[in-house]
């Protein structure tokens, strides 16, 4: 009898069609601090990544509206805190800033940036209480 194999992810990226390549990718190398090449922006090995491609037409270039086109989560409100700081020094677009919400479970807190054709990442953590 044969194992069944299951296929595991390793990562995911964010395909994001922007206005401007070369510009889109200084920022999310130096407000995100994303290692940037031509074929993606990462960080911490894939844990955020985005596939950077040039549009064709400005038609094409078209952000969520009301919501994220990305969320990431960290560990703990004390990294999201560190993040917040990093990304706010580093000249990332603030689209909210960091808000908690309770929940019976604990607290959920989230802040989300904006990028130069403004697609919105978000960035939240949990905290369980109890």
């Amino acid at each position: 009898m044969s194992e069944t194999v299951k296929a595991r992810f390793e990562n995911s990226l964010t395909v994001l069609l922007v206005s401007d390549l070369e510009q889109s990718k200084k920022y999310y190398e130096e407000a995100l601090g994303c290692e940037v090449n031509e074929h993606w922006a990462i960080r911490d090995h894939f844990g955020l990544g985005f596939k950077l491609i040039q549009a064709q037409s400005m038609d094409d270039v078209r952000p969520n509206k009301g919501t994220w086109n990305t969320y990431a989560y960290v560990r703990n409100h004390d990294e999201l805190d560190a993040l917040f700081v990093e990304l706010k020094t580093n000249g990332a677009i603030i689209d909210s800033e960091p808000k908690v919400t309770e929940y019976d479970w604990g607290s959920w807190k989230d802040f989300s940036i904006r990028d130069l054709d403004g697609y919105v990442t978000g960035f939240g953590s949990g905290n369980k209480t109890g």
